[in-house]
């Protein structure tokens, strides 16, 4: 029987679809805003899937539009009564409910201080959308399983569209065209051969680099969230600042080896750890070393990392059943988390 977890990241591909045909005038309305009052940097608001997702934005963000993005800790505004001074930055809060008290505090304080703000959220009518001047919606329908799925793809598209549009990238834009059949291409990858290293595993890292780090840092929560594995999200050049030296024989390792230049230091990072004997699963467009887990043929740099993760999501769906448990009722979780 197909989880919900499952069946819901399988919609995605039509749901991106849904997200690229809609809303054109909020994009453009954002977007003229943007380049008639550029912001000198940017921050972001988010917790949990939702907050790797801003760490994807903040790389398109520095790639395309040359800007400094910051991650707002919502404790600064809810537990310290911090007036942040954010009157010349743009602030994004990024969120499935909308309905977190720190986070639409946060945005409220931002839009205080004379910032710029913005939400990319699931539902319009939320709480978080009403503390947003703009709002852009994920469109990725009801989503009831815990682990995020479709609603974290749809975030990454908005994200890329609203880059696209802001900075009149016609390359980008028509690669954002043809996301929706990338997206069922990658749901076709075949990753069942990492099945034998992670169902016995008790920890390992997943490796990316660029916007390829927002991936590996989802792909450890939901193995975390529905597996139980201990998984450490790291840069393939932070890796290499203390955490190497935890890697042993047989040490399982998940590498983002994208085609761009962060990916081309996480295949040779993997390259390095195949010599030594550690255990790497490659997710690559070409075979390299270790367990190759295929991609589907590049799309666009910043696209890529979006395709990747729906081949991911079939994955951490198998293994959560490989080790005899449920990837639609995590321990200790649930759907709508509300923190102050």
């Amino acid at each position: 029987m197909t989880s919900l977890m499952l069946a819901e990241a399988r919609e995605a591909p039509e749901r991106v679809a849904a997200l690229l045909r809609a809303d054109a005038a909020a994009y453009a309305a954002l977007a003229e805003v943007l380049r008639a009052r550029p912001p000198a940097f940017a921050a972001t608001v988010a917790r949990g899937s939702s907050d790797h997702a801003a760490t994807y934005l903040a790389s398109l963000l520095g790639i395309r539009a040359g800007l400094a993005t910051a991650s707002i800790m919502p404790s600064l505004i809810t537990r310290y009564g911090a007036r942040v001074s954010l009157g010349a930055a743009l602030v994004v809060g990024l969120s499935q409910s909308g309905r977190s008290p720190d986070i639409v505090r946060t945005l409220e304080a931002a839009s205080a201080s004379g910032a710029m703000t913005a939400a990319i959220v699931n539902d319009p009518t939320s709480p978080l959308a009403a503390a947003a001047g703009h709002v852009l919606a994920q469109h990725a329908g009801p989503e009831r399983s815990v682990a995020a799925t479709k609603s974290f793809i749809c975030t990454l598209a908005a994200a890329a569209r609203l880059i696209a549009v802001w900075q009149e990238d016609g390359a980008l834009l028509a690669a954002l065209g043809r996301l929706p059949e990338r997206l069922e291409q990658a749901l076709a990858c075949d990753w069942s051969g990492a099945l034998a290293v992670l169902a016995p595993a008790h920890s390992l890292y997943v490796i990316g680099r660029g916007p390829g780090l927002a991936i590996a840092a989802e792909s450890a929560l939901k193995l975390k969230e529905t597996s139980g594995l201990h998984a450490e999200a790291l840069s393939a050049a932070e890796i290499r600042h203390g955490p190497r030296a935890v890697i042993d024989s047989g040490f399982p390792l998940l590498v983002y080896a994208l085609a761009d230049a962060g990916g081309a230091d996480a295949r040779a990072f993997a390259d390095e750890l195949d010599a030594a004997g550690a255990a790497v699963l490659l997710a690559s467009p070409e075979p390299g070393p270790g367990t190759h887990l295929p991609l589907p043929a590049p799309l666009h740099p910043l696209l890529d990392p979006i395709v990747a993760i729906q081949a991911f999501y079939p994955l951490a769906a198998a293994l959560s059943v490989a080790r005899g448990l449920d990837p639609d009722r995590p321990r200790g979780l649930r759907k709508v988390t509300e923190t102050v």
